[in-house]
């Protein structure tokens, strides 16, 4: 009952049913079997490979009930405590054949407004004055014009800046560079930008079409729309921005991609033949891409099926799977492959023991003053082991509905 009382009601809940919590804490606490492959992989991605400019994808694989969005979470919840901004969302809710709805639902979630205010405080500090100093609703230059120091070298200083951080800024997509450059100016004080033009200019990289380009070129600027050709370069662009605000970078899981090719009878087909391929061809585009971004750790989650259905998973479109089959020949679980198979570290994890201590971290979080949950035994632990390995329901699952079942029993 203590450890119940620290989490909220909602991710226990959640927890109870058999779906992933939320809250970092508690994924952290009832995680056992995959921590020590999460802190590999924080320790050389996040504490170094995409720190220093790297970028990555990883797909995160398995049946269902193994735990692959709790592990994604288990994962962001590391990235966001070594200064990363955290992406996350289901292909349920994202159309992933325009990657224009990818990259604005990233940018949505990055805040690009907080990141911006990041860039201002780091551009006003690398000009050798204190961000901090500067009091909340006022640009550098209010603060300087109340010491008397807001003369033109001050001025050319900004511009200066400004241009070396984005319009010259070769890494920077032009139109978006324009853009953040007007909106950090607005946020240091030069040029001033009118908060009608401000509000104008978030929209217009919102992807907002009510936006007519003639207005933006009436505050100087040469726009372009954002659009599924554009928007794997201002993703690179993003990226860039949010680094020179301070963080390390970005990492974006995208879950239940195998809505891309589920047909079971009474749910809604989501994707036609023609989306489904224009949705591989965007991930097999964002692979090929991948290795000219920096600072970006992408997360793909879905369940085995995807790899193994001929007729409607990555099979049935020979660009993509060329580019990802070299990486499942292995029975065993390779850590530093590009496909993290949780049936495979299941396998070579998840012993009785293992099985076990789940069930007792899961007991002490999910019983109650009326009901106390009682951890499986050795023998119940082999016996679900055997039951996973022949059947297509993953082991955490398995312990999670064999402590609520036999809790609904005792009942």
């Amino acid at each position: 009952m203590q450890d119940r009382d620290r989490y909220r009601e909602s991710d226990i809940l959640a927890l109870s049913e058999g779906r992933p919590p939320e809250q970092g804490e508690l994924a952290r606490d009832i995680t056992v079997g995959t921590g020590e492959f999460t802190d590999f992989l924080s320790q050389l991605y996040l504490d170094f490979y995409i720190r220093e400019g790297g970028s990555k994808i990883k797909f995160l694989t398995g049946r269902a009930g193994t735990g692959k969005t709790h592990f994604a979470r288990g994962l962001l919840d590391e990235a966001g405590s070594r200064g990363y901004i955290t992406v996350s969302f289901s292909a349920k809710d994202v159309w992933m054949h325009d990657f224009r709805e990818v990259y604005l639902e990233i940018l949505r979630q990055c805040d690009i407004g907080t990141v911006l205010d990041g860039v201002a405080r780091a551009i006003a500090a690398e000009l050798g004055y204190d961000p901090d100093s500067i009091r909340p609703g006022h640009t550098l230059m209010d603060a300087l014009a109340e010491s008397g120091n807001a003369d033109a070298l001050v001025r050319s200083e900004i511009r200066s800046a400004l241009r070396a951080n984005f319009t010259r800024n070769p890494l920077l997509d032009n139109s978006f560079a324009s853009c953040c450059s007007l909106l950090v100016g607005g946020k240091l004080g030069h040029p001033m930008l009118e908060d009608a033009s401000h509000e104008l200019i978030m929209a217009h990289l919102h992807g907002d079409k009510t936006v007519k380009i003639s207005q933006l070129r009436a505050l100087g600027l040469s726009p372009a729309r954002v659009t599924r050709y554009n928007a794997r370069h201002l993703l690179r662009s993003l990226s860039e921005v949010v680094h020179m605000a301070g963080y390390n970078g970005i990492v974006i899981a995208i879950d239940d991609l195998d809505v891309l090719q589920r047909r079971s009878t009474g749910e809604v087909i989501r994707y036609t033949k023609t989306r489904r391929e224009d949705a591989y061809e965007s991930i097999r585009q964002l692979i090929d891409d991948i290795d000219s971004m920096r600072y970006v750790l992408f997360i793909l989650g879905f369940d085995r099926e995807l790899m193994d259905n001929e007729a409607y998973g990555f099979k049935s479109y020979q660009a993509l799977w060329f580019r990802i089959q070299n990486e499942v020949i292995s029975t065993r679980f390779n850590r530093f492959a590009d496909i993290i198979d949780l049936d495979r570290l299941e396998d070579e994890t998840f012993t009785p023991e293992v099985i076990v201590e789940l069930s007792e971290r899961l007991a002490s979080v999910l019983s109650t003053a009326e009901h106390q949950l009682q951890p499986v035994t050795p023998e119940k632990a082999a016996e679900l082991i055997d039951r996973s390995m022949y059947g297509g329901i993953g082991l955490p699952y398995l312990v999670n509905r064999t402590l609520m079942e036999g809790d609904e029993h005792h009942a």
